[in-house]
């Protein structure tokens, strides 16, 4: 799968079905070139795992809990608010 392929999906919240929108970066570790998590924009008061641009969320790869053909479904703990 590209980074293109991922941009077109949704990512939603398998806890209440919340759309927290799309992917629009990676986030890789340098020494292993594993992906660490998927940028998605536009999501703020979502999750405490922030990236450098506070106007976008890094989703752990760990929170992913599938990647179906149009969606990409996160756990619960990804689509939290900060400090509950």
């Amino acid at each position: 799968m590209t980074l293109c392929e991922l941009r077109k999906k949704d990512v939603v919240c398998i806890g209440d079905g919340r759309l927290l929108g799309r992917v629009s970066d990676l986030e890789f570790d340098a020494a292993s070139g594993q992906v660490r998590a998927l940028i998605v924009p536009g999501a703020s008061g979502m999750s405490c795992l922030f990236h450098a641009d506070r106007n976008v969320v890094a989703i752990a790869w760990a929170q992913i809990a599938c990647i179906g053909d149009d969606v990409i479904l996160v756990s619960q703990s990804a689509c939290r608010p900060c400090g509950k």
